[in-house]
């Protein structure tokens, strides 16, 4: 799913951009809700947000995230940086060893295509992880 976005709106935190996520979640069907989602932001160079992403939807406990699926829109829309968001349906928005593993994957995959990943921020309940912010990035 591609969602088209208003090149007005910029970002300027974590708890911002996990916020413009959560309203996207909540238009997902009921049954969807409860599945992991894997979602890309790609931003002007000035941090305006060109589009939304769905890269994956996954079960309740993961997804699959390929750099080839994350950067092939950066590429095409020319995105200069992107954000990645996904949604722990446990409700604990602690990152697993695998999504310390994506993270740096995709931020290498960013480094060789001169594509700056600001952030990988997970949703849970309450609660949110910012890579950027816990000085994981």
């Amino acid at each position: 799913m591609y969602i088209k976005c208003n090149s007005n709106v910029s970002v300027h935190n974590p708890e911002a951009v996990a916020e413009v996520f959560k309203e996207v979640l909540k238009n997902e069907d009921e049954v969807d809700q409860q599945k992991e989602h894997f979602w890309v932001m790609g931003l002007t160079t000035k941090n305006r947000v060109l589009y939304l992403e769905l890269v994956s939807l996954g079960s309740l406990t993961e997804s699959i995230v390929h750099p080839r699926e994350v950067f092939k829109s950066a590429i095409i829309k020319s995105a200069a940086n992107l954000i990645f968001c996904h949604n722990h349906p446990s409700g604990d928005p602690e990152p697993s060893e695998n999504d310390i593993i994506v993270t740096q994957r995709l931020k290498k995959g960013g480094d060789l295509l001169s594509i700056k990943v600001m952030d990988h921020i997970i949703i849970g309940n309450d609660s949110i992880f910012s890579f950027n912010s816990e000085g994981k990035l």
